[in-house]
């Protein structure tokens, strides 16, 4: 079969530049590449087709022997039978590197290495230690680099060695018919550098398994689940790889007293029915220690009273939340022959003209039920 033009296979003009022709290829190569057609011969052919063309366009001296002659030109240059495709190989991992696993000639990838883990560390705090924040110092078990290496892997005093395999590249070059794929090296790893002698302590890893002390400050108004990141404190990277980064997540301990709602504290107080009746002061907790709430007389059960400033921060605000205390009147269960007496004689007296709820309630079920 005849072989069509080469503009015309990549679909550009015949002044196109060499951005305009990277462009074409790269659509024509992912649209008829043999991997995503397989078993497809028509794909196949037009595959190597635009291969060939880029091949010749991209290159200055076949590209000006091909304008003025035709594939003659090329046959004088030596290139149309694509005996030698080194250079081309270059440009197509240069265009498609990350489909097939590196560029050829790529080099030596040590001392990129391979990034640490991330860790995790949960943290229990105390609902105070909320309020003004505090240090904690925390100990995380981790990989560490190792300090006899340094981190390389090697025995101190040695070097890595060059790979034979693939001349310290990193990369070795599969032919199938006129197309070259470069794939990493299995001998080394892709690192073009093998280790022979290993450091006797990390047994070449360059980190060890150690414990590390860490102090990290947990904020005022840290909330339930919140995620501090420590950058550069997870473990130690492969190969003088970056390491990970640490996450402190927060949990809160419950209180035996207070239930948190964003900044605000609630809490129950209970109180004696005499001083629910009469008004009184009546001492309440706080996160800081007692403070001293007046209750007005005739305080009901339910009744909420409002400490300001007595509640929590928030991250975003420097003002405290509230404290809110609900009111449990207490009403006593062992009375004395004495103090029934006094009750009696004071339930005989006071009727219902001082309960309006009660008053209100009972002359509703008279209405309903007569």
């Amino acid at each position: 079969m005849a072989k069509r033009d080469y503009y015309e296979v990549l679909g550009v003009r015949r002044d196109a530049d060499e951005a305009e022709l990277k462009k074409a290829y790269r659509r024509l190569a992912l649209q008829y590449h043999p991997d995503r057609n397989p078993d497809n011969p028509q794909a196949e052919e037009r595959f190597k087709e635009a291969s060939e063309a880029y091949a010749v366009l991209s290159e200055p001296d076949k590209r000006r022997a091909y304008d003025r002659f035709g594939f003659e030109g090329l046959g004088a240059t030596g290139t149309s039978d694509f005996g030698d495709l080194g250079g081309f190989t270059d440009l197509f991992n240069d265009l498609f590197g990350d489909l097939f696993g590196g560029r050829a000639g790529g080099g030596r990838r040590r001392g990129r290495g391979q990034r640490g883990a991330d860790l995790r560390y949960n943290l229990e705090i105390e609902l105070s230690q909320v309020v003004t924040g505090f240090e904690a110092k925390l100990s995380i078990p981790k990989m560490r680099p190792c300090q006899t290496c340094e981190g390389t892997g090697l025995r101190p005093g040695t070097q890595p060695e060059r790979c034979t395999r693939c001349r310290g590249t990193g990369q070795v070059v599969f032919q199938q018919g006129f197309f070259r794929i470069s794939r990493p090296c299995d001998a080394c790893g892709g690192e073009g550098e093998v280790v022979r002698e290993r450091c006797p302590d990390c047994r070449g890893a360059g980190r060890i398994d150690g414990q590390q002390s860490i102090s990290v400050r947990i904020p005022a108004g840290v909330d339930e689940g919140a995620r501090l990141r420590l950058s550069g404190e997870g473990e130690a990277g492969v190969a003088g790889g970056s390491p990970g980064d640490l996450y402190v997540v927060i949990s809160i301990k419950s209180h035996p007293l207070f239930v948190r709602d964003g900044p605000e504290l609630h809490c129950e107080v209970p109180v004696p029915f005499v001083k629910a009746a009469l008004g009184s002061e009546i001492e309440v907790p706080t996160l800081e220690g007692k403070v001293t709430m007046r209750i007005p007389e005739g305080t009901q059960s339910g009744t909420v009273l409002r400490l300001r400033g007595k509640g929590l921060p928030t991250l975003r605000q420097s003002a405290r939340g509230d404290q809110l205390v609900r009111i449990f009147v207490e009403v006593p269960t062992k009375l004395t022959d004495r103090q029934r007496q006094l009750v009696e004689q004071l339930a005989d007296e006071i009727g219902t003209d001082v309960s309006p709820a009660a008053k209100s309630f009972m002359d509703k079920l008279r209405d309903l039920f007569g």
